[in-house]
C-alpha cells in the first residue's frame, strides 16, 4: 500500500514538471543520493537510517569525523547500501560548493536534502550572549535557508527530488524561555510552506517534520532537562520521528507531526489565543531558578 500512495504521490507532485535534458547530463555519470546535515546523531542519524533501509544511498553530513565515520559504518552494516561521509560545517559560507565537490568526489549527487543539522537555546532571551544568538541563527536558520536555496534549483531543473526540513513543534507558538529557538523554528516552518506552494507539482517533494519533545541529547545540550516540559510531556524515540517523516514525505504531505498527543497539541496551538497558549509554553519551558534546583538536591 505504502508503494502504491508514493506512486501516486510522484505522478501528483510532478504534474507540471519540465525536466531539462541538460540538468540530467550533468549527472549523468553520478548516483542519487539523500544528503542528511546533522547525520552524526538523533533524529538526523534515525533518518539517514530509514532511508537507507528504503534502498537510497546515503552521504551523511556533521561537523565531528569520528562519530559520522561511526555512523556511517553502522548504516552500511545495518542496511547494505553505500554510505559516505562529509566532515563539514554548515555554517560556513562556502558549504554548498564544498558539498558538491564531496559529492562529485563520492560519485553522488543529491537527489534529496535533510536538512536536520540544528542547535538550541535555553533561558531567558536577555540572559543570552549575542554570540550564542548569532550561533543559533546561523545554524538554524541561515545554513538551512543557504543549501535549501542551492539544492532547489538543480532539483526543479530535472523535475525531481526532494527537500525534508527538521523543524519543531514549538515553530507553531512562541516559546518563552526558549524564545529565539522557537522563533528559528517557526521561521523554518513558514520558510518550507510558502516554497512549497511556490514549487508545487513541478517534481521536488518540499517538507518538514515538526517533532514535540524527541529522547536525545537535544534538551540537554541546549541546558533545558530541568524544565518542566521534560517531565510531564512524553518524549517520541528518534526512531518513531524518523518513521513518520519517512512516511509523511513519501506521500507527498508538507508539515508533518509525528505522534497523536503532538498533533493534538498542534491543532490546540492553532485554535487557541496567544493569550492563552503563550503563558502555558512560558510555565512548560521555565527553567527551576537557582535556589528551586537547590532544594530539589
Amino acid at each position: 500500500m505504502s508503494r502504491i500512495l508514493t506512486s501516486v504521490a510522484d505522478l501528483w507532485i510532478g504534474r507540471y514538471a519540465k525536466p531539462n535534458p541538460a540538468a540530467w547530463v550533468q549527472v549523468q555519470a553520478l548516483a542519487p543520493a539523500v544528503v542528511v546535515t546533522g547525520a552524526s546523531r538523533g533524529i538526523g542519524r534515525a533518518l539517514a537510517h530509514r532511508f537507507a533501509r528504503a534502498g537510497r544511498d546515503i552521504v551523511l553530513i556533521a561537523r565531528v569525523r569520528e562519530a559520522l565515520d561511526v555512523a556511517a559504518r553502522d548504516i552500511a552494516r545495518d542496511t547494505g547500501v553505500s554510505v559516505h561521509s562529509v566532515a563539514l560545517d554548515v555554517t560556513d559560507q562556502d558549504a554548498p560548493h564544498r558539498l558538491d565537490a564531496a559529492l562529485r568526489e563520492a560519485g553522488v549527487y543529491a537527489d534529496v536534502l535533510v536538512n536536520n543539522a540544528g542547535i538550541g537555546l535555553a533561558g531567558l532571551f536577555a540572559d543570552h550572549s549575542q554570540e550564542d544568538l548569532e550561533r543559533l541563527i546561523a545554524i538554524n536558520i541561515t545554513a538551512a535557508t543557504r543549501l535549501m536555496r542551492h539544492a532547489l534549483a538543480p532539483m526543479l531543473a530535472r523535475g525531481r527530488g526532494g527537500i525534508l526540513n527538521v523543524g519543531s513543534l514549538g515553530g507553531l507558538v512562541p516559546g518563552p524561555h526558549q524564545a529565539a529557538y522557537y522563533a528559528t523554528k517557526a521561521y523554518l516552518i513558514s520558510l518550507t510552506e510558502a516554497v512549497a506552494h511556490e514549487v508545487r507539482g513541478r517534481g521536488v517533494r518540499i517538507a518538514i517534520v515538526a517533532p514535540g519533545p524527541v529522547e536525545t541529547s537535544f534538551h540537554g545540550a541546549m541546558g533545558a532537562e530541568a524544565a518542566l516540559y521534560r517531565t510531564i510531556i512524553p518524549s517520541l524515540t528518534a526512531d518513531a520521528v524518523a518513521r513518520s517523516a519517512y512516511r509523511g514525505f513519501q506521500v507527498g504531505r508538507t508539515v508533518i507531526i509525528p505522534g497523536v498527543l503532538p498533533s493534538v497539541g498542534a491543532l490546540g496551538v492553532k485554535l487557541l489565543p496567544h493569550a492563552i497558549t503563550v503563558p502555558l509554553v512560558g510555565r512548560l519551558l521555565a527553567l527551576p531558578r537557582p535556589a528551586e534546583q537547590h532544594d530539589a538536591r
